[in-house]
């Protein structure tokens, strides 16, 4: 299917004015190009350690939307028109000129699957669930996984490192919080590779959906597992919920300005000599977490590297 695009050259001052009267008129699906920097609450949402650089913000944006090319758009480019000049009584619209294109229909949701293919971490197969087990592995520890929505393919340094560190320091039906599960492909490797209880909290419901969804794929959906929805930094019911010294292992791969913060709230739920593993770090954070980590209590056991990615695992003294 073809789709004609709308983009009105505008002013980021204006672009929320514009979306709502976008979406007053029926248009759905607005698209906003801009340069202004993300906000902290936006990066604690994305995982994402340091961010690209943007040109100067000028002040400058484009609001894009979409409509079937087989239908007439005539009507709705003329409320949109009316719209415009509507709002530019109120707030600076800038240019307000409105450029069409013509655009294929893209399957954006499932065309990222061809970038996604099998690989070992050492004895661990990670494969996606579409595709099929080959005989030469199937003596391998198997994880299937379907990110969905949320992040976790396994193929990130970050959690590579992490899944290595769970492998070292893994015992038989430890138990185990995850923090910021995400599809829940480490609460699933810390199952198969012995662990006897997973809990795991993410800020996106949307990741719990798919962190359960990936249990049932692995045929662990009667595991003893738990998954939350919040914030452990600052929401004390569901630090409370998660339970209290009870942990061996807690495993943290975000962000570094998230495992920051994170670091005193940690010790209160790791047995004594429990083990904390985070990842996340871009490598010129690691002094900073390192310090967080010693002011919290930890005593740093290792430190790994891979690119420019960070693991360090440290013990609740």
């Amino acid at each position: 299917m073809k789709w004609n695009k709308f983009t009105i050259k505008t002013t980021t001052e204006a672009e929320d004015y514009l979306s709502a009267m976008l979406d007053e008129i029926g248009v759905e699906g607005i698209e906003i190009e801009d340069n202004v920097p993300l906000s902290k609450e936006d990066q604690s949402a994305m995982f994402i350690d340091f961010l690209p650089e943007l040109p100067q913000d000028d002040g400058t944006s484009k609001v894009s939307f979409y409509i079937d090319a087989e239908n007439d758009y005539e009507e709705i480019l003329e409320q949109v028109k009316a719209g415009i000049e509507e709002w530019r009584q109120f707030v600076d619209i800038g240019e307000g000129s409105i450029i069409q294109s013509e655009t294929e229909d893209i399957d954006w949701q499932n065309n990222w699957k061809e970038f996604f293919k099998a690989f070992t971490i050492d004895d661990i197969l990670i494969k996606p669930t579409w595709e099929e087990l080959k005989e030469e592995d199937k003596g391998r520890i198997l994880i299937e996984i379907d990110p969905g929505v949320s992040f976790g393919t396994g193929k990130h340094e970050t959690t590579q490192l992490c899944i290595r560190q769970l492998r070292k320091y893994m015992k038989d039906s430890a138990k185990v919080l995850d923090v910021g599960c995400g599809s829940g492909i480490l609460s699933i490797v810390a199952l198969k590779l012995g662990a006897g209880e997973v809990v795991g909290t993410d800020i996106d419901k949307d990741c719990i959906m798919s962190a359960n969804e990936n249990l049932k794929v692995n045929h662990l959906e009667n595991a003893k597992t738990e998954f939350y929805v919040g914030n452990l930094i600052d929401d004390t019911q569901l630090q409370q919920t998660v339970g209290n010294e009870c942990y061996d292992i807690v495993v943290a791969n975000i962000l570094a300005d998230v495992i920051i913060p994170m670091a005193p709230v940690i010790p209160a739920r790791l047995k004594k000599g429990g083990i904390f593993i985070t990842s996340g770090i871009i490598d010129f954070k690691e002094q900073e977490v390192k310090e967080a980590l010693e002011k919290a209590g930890f005593e740093i056991l290792e430190t790994n590297y891979q690119g420019e990615w960070v693991n360090i695992t440290a013990k609740k003294c």
